[in-house]
């Protein structure tokens, strides 16, 4: 099924939200937009808006995230949902129960919205697929599949910081063969136009068919950064040093580590990226985490608006269908 087909109503609108791939560049911008009118109620003493008033959401995190987990409960109090996080350790599906069977059980209890986290790729997909059609489902992270609202407050902060994305040159370094977050990235950045897109890491690290996604593969962190605007450096798991994918962190650091020096190689006025947790060291050094390039904490603070963009459009499109078919 193309992804696209299972995100949208019958008028088009959003009504689930598990990829960016296959989405328009329409749909894409109206996220955007509508997380960008989010950013002004941030800053208020009173942060709720009435928009999902009155619904359910239900935050069904079968691996552990406590920044993305506590961003989507935060984001659906702001809109004034009732929210339910569900400890999966301690849940009925570890004592036996099947997924579809907790699922139907929550589905009996009037829920509205499922956000869920998988260590399986595709699992958002076949949540989506088998739930009853008017609860809404967003993928906050599956396997190495999608992760597809880190990947569109990371194109809020680009936008933000460079108006758009026309004549955007964009390096993604580090693990891309695990990250789902890369390949959302990928997929929201040549829907939106960015003119090129590389991916900068060691061979071990790279899929082989990576350029099949229309960006360039490097293997050296200066010529991958020569000239860019953006640079997204992403999150380095420790396994994978004991995968004997990569010899040594600090062997990792002095090849593809961005520091100042290396950084020189980008634009001049080019923005440092990072979905975080941060490993200091590992990634990228203190002096450029902290530096004036670094819009890191930008995009923290826009992890909430996004998410509060998505859920209201998701449910949105959700209340249009129902009304379409009941009348």
């Amino acid at each position: 099924m193309n992804p696209s087909e299972i995100q949208l109503n019958q008028e088009g609108r959003l009504k689930h939200f598990l990829t960016t791939e296959g989405l328009s560049q329409e749909i894409l911008t109206e996220i955007l937009d509508t997380a960008d009118s989010f950013i002004g109620t941030q800053a208020r003493s009173v942060k709720t808006v009435p928009l999902l008033r009155g619904k359910t959401v239900v935050n069904l995190f079968f691996e552990n995230s406590t920044r993305t987990r506590s961003t989507f409960e935060l984001a659906a109090k702001r809109l004034s949902a009732n929210i339910l996080n569900l400890d999966i350790a301690r849940s009925a599906t570890s004592k036996g129960e099947t997924l579809m069977d907790t699922l139907w059980n929550l589905e009996s209890m009037y829920s509205d919205m499922f956000v869920v986290r998988h260590a399986d790729s595709g699992a958002a997909h076949f949540i989506a697929q088998h739930i009853t059609p008017n609860v809404a489902v967003i993928n906050a992270g599956d396997g190495r599949h999608a992760h597809p609202t880190q990947a569109m407050l990371d194109m809020l902060t680009i936008r933000r910081e460079k108006g758009s994305f026309k004549d955007l040159s964009v390096a993604i370094v580090g693990d891309i063969l695990h990250s789902r977050v890369a390949r959302s990235q990928i997929h929201a950045l040549k829907t939106l136009g960015a003119r090129e897109v590389r991916v900068v890491g060691p061979n071990t690290l790279l899929p082989h068919d990576i350029e099949s996604l229309g960006v360039r593969a490097f293997n050296n962190l200066k010529q991958g950064l020569k000239g860019v605007d953006v640079i997204i450096m992403l999150r380095l798991q420790k396994e994978r040093m004991q995968n004997a994918l990569l010899p040594s962190e600090s062997e990792y650091y002095k090849l593809f580590g961005l520091t100042t020096d290396k950084l020189a190689y980008a634009h001049p006025e080019a923005i440092v990226m990072h979905p975080g947790p941060i490993n200091r060291g590992v990634e990228i050094e203190s002096a450029v985490a902290d530096g004036p390039q670094s819009v890191i904490l930008k995009q923290v603070s826009n992890g909430i608006p996004m998410r509060m963009a998505v859920m209201a459009m998701a449910m949105s499109g959700q209340t249009q269908e129902l009304a379409q078919e009941e009348g």
